[in-house]
């Protein structure tokens, strides 16, 4: 038996990788926006199984995937200008969707990889927006729940790494 290559993936992702960014069109067209201030970030998608068991399965159980249900719990710092004291307009758009009815209560976000690797994702949620409160020696935060309404369409990361051209050096190979 022969022993498997080590794999050459040894570098450890880290959870800030992730960038989360919140439609803010009114005319259709997309203008994304960061969310900004975020400290934890934690997309699920949840599939719902259900038993299929056949007398064929021998008394084993069998399972199918059904549905998907995917979400994103976050938490943010809740974020003020300097001079002006205005709370950010994407962190305010997401308060103000969690206390609408119908149409605006849903929010259309995207979130990817903001180091440019394959793992980016866009889709429609319903916002809920639960500050954390505290002392006052405690910062503003909000926990962030986005449910989604419809799929999570992947999607090409906005800020994936595209391969140069290649470079022909003067004896025929690639440079």
């Amino acid at each position: 038996m022969s022993t498997p290559t080590p794999p050459a993936e040894t570098i450890t992702a880290l959870a800030r990788r992730y960038r989360l960014e919140l439609d803010t069109s009114i005319t259709g067209t997309p203008a994304w926006s960061l969310v900004p201030g975020i400290t934890e970030f934690t997309p699920k998608v949840e599939p719902t199984q259900q038993d299929v068991t056949t007398y064929d399965a021998e008394g084993w159980t069998e399972q199918a995937v059904t549905m998907l249900a995917w979400s994103i719990e976050t938490t943010i710092a809740h974020r003020a200008h300097p001079v002006t004291g205005a709370f950010n307009p994407a962190q305010e758009a997401l308060r103000k969707a969690s206390m609408s009815f119908g149409a605006g209560s849903y929010a259309k976000v995207r979130y990817y990889d903001r180091n440019g690797a394959d793992d980016a994702y866009q889709g429609q949620a319903l916002v809920t927006w639960e500050p954390d409160g505290g002392g006052p020696d405690e910062v503003d935060t909000i926990k962030v729940t986005l449910t989604g309404n419809g799929p999570l369409t992947a999607i090409t990361n906005p800020v994936a790494k595209t391969p140069g051209p290649t470079v022909q050096t003067a004896k025929g190979g690639e440079a």
